[in-house]
C-alpha cells in the first residue's frame, strides 16, 4: 500500500506556523535554506501582520510544508507520490525531487509577488459547501452582473468548491448559496482571485520563470492542479506550476487518482488539516492523517503499520 504526501494551499495558513514545527535538524536546515534565499529570517515571515501578505502566506506555507515532509523521510517514512493543492504543489514538486527547495523559494515569492501586484485589493476567494457544480455555475451566472466575471477556483469534493471574483461578487453568491440551502458559505482567507482567468498574465510571467530554472524526472508521481493526472515529465510539471494559477485547481480529482494509484494514506503537511478532512470524506476506506494535529511520532506509526500491510 502507497502513501501520499499532501500540501496545503492559501488560506490554511496560521499565525506562528514556522515557530511550532517538530525540533528537528530537518526543519532547522529548511529554515536556513529558506532565509538564506530570502536575505531575510524566514521567522519573520509567519507573523499575524506578515501573513496579510499574499508573498509571505505562500513562501511560508511552502516551508512549513517542505521541512515536515524532510522531517518525516528522515524517520523513515517515505512518500510514494505527491500531491500540492495550489501553492502546495511547489512543496509536492520538492518532495517528489523535482525541483531544489532553494529554486521553489523564489519561484513561490515571485509568484507571490505577481498575484499581489495583478489584484492588490478588492479580490479574494469563497468556499461553498453544500452545492453541486452544475448548480453552483448557475448561481454565479445569475449573480455577476455586467463588466464582472465571477468564477469556480477550486473543486475540491462533488460539493466543496470555492469562487473567484471580486468580493461583492463573492458576497452576492454565498448569500444566494446559503438561501439554497449550502451548508457553508464564507470568505477565505485569500486576498487574491486565485486559479481562474483573472491571473492569466501571472500565469504568462511564471512560465518565463520556470523556463530559467532546472527540474529533474520526478522520482515519484507528482498530481497536477490543472490536470489532475499523475505526471512523469519535467516539462509538464514546469508547465502544471505556471497554468493552474490561471485554472481551476481539480483536487478531488487529483487526489481520487492516487487512490486508484493504491495511496491509503494520506498525510497532510503542516499547516491544518483541510486536506486531511477531504481524504476522509472521499476515500473511507483509506486513513488521513494531519501532521499538525497528529505530531510526527504518530504520523510515522501510521505510516509504519501501512508499510507492514
Amino acid at each position: 500500500m502507497s502513501i501520499a504526501f499532501l500540501f496545503p494551499g492559501q488560506g490554511s495558513q496560521q499565525p506562528n506556523m514556522l515557530h511550532t514545527l517538530p525540533d528537528h535538524s530537518a526543519v532547522m536546515k529548511t529554515l536556513h535554506e529558506a532565509s538564506e534565499v530570502l536575505n531575510e529570517n524566514i521567522l519573520l515571515w509567519d507573523t499575524d501582520r506578515a501573513l496579510k501578505s499574499t508573498v509571505a502566506v505562500q513562501v511560508a506555507l511552502l516551508t512549513a510544508g517542505v521541512a515536515a515532509a524532510r522531517v518525516l523521510k528522515a524517520e523513515g517514512v517515505k512518500a510514494h507520490m505527491a500531491a500540492g493543492h495550489s501553492v502546495g504543489a511547489f512543496g509536492a514538486a520538492v518532495t517528489a525531487n523535482a525541483l531544489d527547495f532553494r529554486d521553489a523559494v523564489a519561484l513561490v515569492k515571485l509568484r507571490g509577488e505577481l498575484m499581489e501586484q495583478a489584484y492588490p485589493h478588492g479580490h479574494g476567494m469563497g468556499v461553498v459547501i453544500g452545492i453541486q457544480e452544475r448548480k453552483l455555475l448557475n448561481i454565479i451566472e445569475s449573480a455577476s452582473k455586467d463588466g464582472e466575471t465571477m468564477f469556480i477556483a477550486n473543486k475540491n469534493s462533488p460539493d466543496q468548491m470555492t469562487i473567484a471574483g471580486s468580493i461583492a461578487g463573492i458576497k452576492r453568491i454565498l448569500a444566494i448559496t446559503q438561501k439554497e440551502g449550502a451548508r457553508k458559505a464564507e470568505l477565505l482567507n485569500v486576498s487574491v482571485p486565485s486559479h481562474c482567468a483573472l491571473l492569466q498574465s501571472v500565469s504568462s510571467q511564471l512560465a518565463s520563470a520556470l523556463q530559467k530554472i532546472t527540474f529533474r524526472t520526478p522520482e515519484i508521481p507528482y498530481a497536477g492542479n490543472r490536470t489532475a493526472r499523475a505526471l512523469y515529465d519535467s516539462e509538464a510539471i514546469k508547465e502544471d506550476l505556471a497554468l493552474s494559477v490561471s485554472h481551476p485547481v481539480r483536487w478531488h480529482e487529483a487526489t481520487s487518482l492516487f487512490y486508484e494509484l493504491g495511496a491509503r494514506l494520506f498525510i497532510e503537511m503542516p499547516p491544518g488539516h483541510v486536506l486531511t478532512d477531504l481524504a476522509k470524506n472521499a476515500f473511507p476506506a483509506a486513513r488521513a492523517v494531519s501532521v499538525s494535529d497528529s505530531g510526527i511520532k504518530t504520523t510515522c506509526i501510521l505510516a509504519n503499520r501501512v508499510k507492514s500491510i
